[in-house]
């Protein structure tokens, strides 16, 4: 294998590290998930696991593009706000499974999109296709924190803040 395959399965697996740490937090999720009041127009429990698997396949090709073409040194500031992206995309399942608070999962949220937002801009100075993988990414944050909020109103007895 080459250089770049080995890379493309490093930023795989760092961006999968975020995945796996929020599955380990939501270990509870379904249940809960399962119990709370949603709009009609959210989707079904089994379609989120597809849905993140596929933009996390599209974020590590996109952060693999980036450090293949311009590596660490020249891309360290896209690189590094990439990481702390995945700081905000991890700690969301924590403070809506865990700690339950529809207040900080929505600000989580909002720093999340905003995050995504800026890490695709960024990408797309670098490497168009690499901004353009953001894309469903961005528009499933936003989505995601709509369904935040109106979760939250809907179940204020299960998610108000736990302060």
């Amino acid at each position: 294998m080459s250089h770049s395959t080995f890379g493309l399965i490093g930023w795989i697996l760092f961006t999968s590290l975020a995945s796996i740490s929020g599955a380990v937090t939501a270990k509870h999720a379904q249940t809960f998930y399962a119990s709370l009041d949603k709009p009609r127009w959210a989707p079904p429990a089994w379609l989120f696991g597809p849905a993140w698997g596929v933009l996390y396949l599209c974020m590590s090709v996109a952060a693999w593009r980036i450090w293949r073409e311009y590596g660490f040194g020249a891309a360290r500031a896209a690189l590094i706000l990439y990481a702390a992206h995945l700081i905000f995309n991890t700690s969301w399942s924590y403070f809506f499974f865990v700690r339950r608070s529809g207040l900080y999962s929505t600000v989580d949220a909002a720093l999340l999109s905003a995050s995504v937002y800026a890490t695709g801009i960024v990408f797309w100075q670098y490497d168009h296709l690499s901004g353009l993988l953001f894309i469903p990414y961005s528009m499933w944050v936003t989505f995601a924190m709509a369904l935040t909020v109106s979760v939250w109103r809907r179940n204020p007895e299960l998610l108000g803040s736990r302060e």
